[in-house]
């Protein structure tokens, strides 16, 4: 079993953290380019044949997308199992969460995915129906995120928050519109977990019901709403700085 994937941050990322995966190498015969070829004389040195391929045949081969010349089939990586989010939470003093409820464009969920990585988020949770999939498409956009942040689909995401987050004291905060009080009104230190609604919809009724907390992102200009993943970067680091304030607070351990 092998899946593709493709793009310069995305075959550096996975040749830094697994080298073995690597199955077959696919590179655009006569380009130049420096980053390029300093990822290939890694993949020889590790014995991985390079096969040079035309641009057309490497359009053709992953639908036209921006493959920077660098195509690459790899064993796929670890798949979370909804059991390992009990693991997750029983190992983490603070639980920091991120829930995308119905992402289904692989675009903003390899963004998501980026981000959550930068931020340092233990696991990101989807549901496992109406939620984009960790294709090639995803995992080049995210720049090697997709291959270290635990990515857990659930089946039912209502139980999820229900039984696993309310149950272990983690403050569950959603986003919406038309919320009470804004990002920086939240108090978003110890263990939360932070939920990010679909493109076009926001939640679903069930997810903003198992919400402890909604939010919004304030909005100065004549523009409405903002894109999935800038939103869920402007929450993430909110969260981010409130919680590094907390630890600066903290006396030295003795």
């Amino acid at each position: 079993m092998s899946e593709i994937i493709y793009g310069i941050h995305a075959v550096h990322a996975l040749l830094q953290r697994d080298p073995s995966s690597f199955k077959q190498v696919y590179a655009l015969k006569g380009r130049e380019d420096r980053r390029l070829l300093l990822i290939i004389q890694q993949l020889e040195k590790l014995g991985i044949i390079i096969q040079l391929a035309n641009r057309k045949w490497m359009d053709r081969k992953i639908g036209n997308a921006v493959h920077q010349g660098i195509i690459a089939k790899v064993t796929p990586g670890r798949q979370y199992q909804e059991s390992d989010l009990d693991i997750i939470i029983s190992q983490t003093e603070s639980p920091f969460l991120l829930i995308l409820d119905g992402i289904t464009d692989p675009h903003n969920l390899g963004a998501c995915l980026r981000s959550a990585e930068a931020a340092g988020i233990d696991a990101v949770i989807v549901p496992k129906d109406k939620s984009a999939k960790l294709n090639a498409i995803a995992k080049k956009v995210a720049c090697g995120a997709a291959d270290s942040m635990p990515l857990i689909r659930v089946t039912n995401l209502a139980r999820t928050l229900r039984q696993l987050l309310q149950q272990n004291n983690i403050w569950i905060v959603g986003t919406a519109g038309n919320a009470n009080h804004t990002l920086y009104d939240s108090k978003l230190t110890g263990a939360i977990a932070l939920v990010m609604g679909a493109e076009d919809e926001g939640m679903r009724r069930l997810t903003r019901e198992h919400c402890d907390e909604l939010i919004n992102i304030p909005m100065a200009g004549i523009v409405s709403s903002l894109n999935v993943s800038v939103a869920t970067g402007i929450c993430l680091f909110e969260a981010v700085r409130q919680r590094r304030v907390i630890m600066a607070r903290l006396p030295d351990s003795i």
